[in-house]
């Protein structure tokens, strides 16, 4: 790009700089000196391929998507959390909106991840032990209590029972009186990623689909400011990844869901705003601020060039960030505080719209009262000490952060080709919705479903995990207090446990609201869900209509597995 296409870039950032405005804070230096609020080329110079790189606010967003960069809005600050029942979670809840918390993120146990009710006998020894139980609407109303949700954006991590949990939040949100259109939040409601990685799937891929595509439909019709997908790489890297294999399987998996969109009649331009996304940060600090980087450009070139979409809201990533679970240790766990300050830090010079910082425990058990402080205050301190939100994308243009960011990029492309290799033809294709209203669904989705069905995700994911477990065996990778540095003074920490009176108390309750609720409402809301169902009818309705009547979590999706199956993964060796 010559110097002049560069000056006109400057000129551009530099309307909408002020158009835009930003907040009232002092945005100098901690010694006092001016800064400004971007920085790029030296005037006159040519850069070559400088238009990769652009203005913040400007395609393809390499530079974050907003002129003012975290002048005009710092990221959220949305802790996750979720434990034992919805009154302890509440509490705690509200512990963290008083700390200075921006949004609620909650965390399911495992019985209501896997669309089961806290009386089923698989739940036995689960319940409310890796988040917070929910069984029914009434479980939402006490989860929520005092906290007005029309006015706070709530996250919910969930995916296989997404869809009626959402429809409890719904009907929790009504008995608050609050005006659903107005909601605001994000439902994570990535299927893919449970296939790919996370395993907490109910039914086989198609169905879960249809479902998705329902959602999409209503949110878009009904609830417009709400996200219903959340295209969640996290879990990818959890598993094992590479930052550019979570990178590529998650666009990758976002390119579906535009398709399933498209799919459905929806606009583009409509519709995939409301996708969001969510990415690990991971503890090599410059591959994590590269890998954001590249999502924006990637995201901004394939929409607007491969699916149609022209306004800026559809080709703008917005993602949420968490520190690398996996990254933490129980050796010298007090470590883990450095090891999430570093990850926050990355998360937020890669442009994070939101963050979540991991507690020390959290590699031991759920965190106490205590190491949800500090984690909260690691974000505090990077916000209001550091000095990083004065500039926008303040490692932009270095040498290094560029062709890092370029790398990755490029590794993702030759990924998304492998995928669309296993989607094409017509023996690959695939039909998504109800018998009588089959829709066929674009190549991305295909390829995916056909990776899913060969086991390819998984064993690629696989491959990455045992590559670094044997670098770090062989000592050519290190963790402190691990395979280096292992003498210590740290004392064991006193871990928080959730008592099995949670869980006993969870199943008296639920019987009582059994036994108090109209059950033929309840029966006759399900029996429409499951005609629904059976026709291209959306599900949205009647399936909030038997939260409403207090249906239950488990009756909910065990109706459906029966209409629907189950789905088992596919051996591979």
């Amino acid at each position: 790009m010559d110097a002049h296409e560069i000056e006109a870039g400057r000129q551009r950032w530099q309307s909408r700089y002020e158009a835009t405005g930003t907040r009232d804070a002092d945005f100098t230096t901690l010694s006092g000196m001016e800064v400004d609020p971007v920085y790029g080329p030296p005037e006159g110079a040519d850069v070559p391929g400088f238009e990769r790189i652009g203005w913040p606010g400007e395609y393809p967003y390499t530079r974050g998507l907003y002129p003012t960069g975290y002048r005009g809005r710092a990221w959220t600050i949305r802790q996750f959390a979720g434990f034992g029942n919805a009154r302890q979670t509440n509490e705690r809840y509200k512990m963290i909106l008083g700390a200075g918390g921006g949004g609620l993120s909650v965390a399911f146990d495992m019985p209501t991840l896997m669309g089961r009710d806290s009386d089923d006998p698989q739940s036995l020894g689960e319940v409310g032990h890796c988040g917070v139980a929910i069984d029914s609407a009434a479980d939402m109303e006490v989860l929520f209590d005092s906290i007005p949700l029309a006015d706070v954006t709530t996250s919910m991590t969930i995916s296989g029972p997404a869809v009626p949990v959402f429809c409890m939040y719904l009907a929790a949100a009504e008995r608050q009186g609050a005006d659903l259109s107005r909601l605001d939040g994000t439902l994570q409601t990535d299927i893919f990623k449970e296939y790919i990685a996370q395993k907490e799937w109910l039914f086989p891929p198609e169905p879960h689909l249809r479902l998705i595509g329902d959602l999409m439909e209503y949110c878009a019709r009904e609830i417009p400011r709400y996200k219903p997908l959340s295209v969640s790489g996290y879990h990818i890297r959890e598993a094992g990844s590479t930052a550019a294999q979570e990178l590529a399987y998650t666009l990758a998996d976002g390119f579906g869901y535009v398709e399933l969109g498209l799919s459905r009649g929806l606009d583009v331009n409509t519709f995939a705003p409301g996708l969001s996304f969510f990415f690990d940060s991971h503890v090599d600090f410059f591959e994590e601020i590269a890998k954001f980087r590249a999502a924006r450009r990637i995201w901004a070139r394939w929409l607007r060039e491969r699916y149609g979409a022209t306004s800026a809201r559809a080709l703008s990533l917005r993602f949420h960030t968490q520190t690398a679970g996996v990254s933490l240790t129980a050796q010298q766990p007090v470590n883990n505080v450095v090891r999430t300050a570093i990850e926050a830090l990355a998360a937020v010079l890669g442009g994070t719209n939101s963050l979540h910082t991991n507690a020390l425990d959290e590699t031991l058990a759920l965190p106490t009262d205590e190491s949800a402080e500090i984690a909260l205050r690691t974000q505090q301190v990077i916000m209001e000490e550091s000095g990083v939100l004065n500039v926008a994308d303040p490692l932009g243009g270095s040498w290094y952060i560029e062709a890092l960011t370029d790398k990755i990029e490029a590794e993702a492309e030759r990924t998304f080709e492998r995928i669309l290799a296993m989607g094409s033809g017509p023996e690959k294709h695939h039909a998504v919705g109800s018998a009588d209203q089959r829709r066929s669904v674009g190549p991305m989705t295909s390829g995916i479903l056909h990776g899913i069905e060969e086991g390819w995700f998984m064993a690629e994911i696989a491959d990455s995990a045992f590559t670094y477990q044997q670098e770090l065996e062989k000592g050519a990778k290190k963790i402190v207090g691990v395979n280096c540095h292992t003498a210590t003074v740290t004392r064991e920490l006193e871990i928080m446990r959730v008592s099995h009176e949670v869980e006993l108390e969870q199943r008296r309750v639920i019987a009582r609201r059994r036994e108090e609720r109209d059950r033929d409402r309840v029966d006759t809301a399900i029996g429409r869900m499951v005609e629904a169902a059976k026709t291209g009818e959306n599900m949205i309705p009647p399936m909030l209509d038997a939260a409403r009547a207090e249906a239950t979590l488990g009756e909910i999706c065990d109706a459906l597995r029966e209409q629907w199956g189950v789905y088992r993964e596919p051996a591979r060796f």
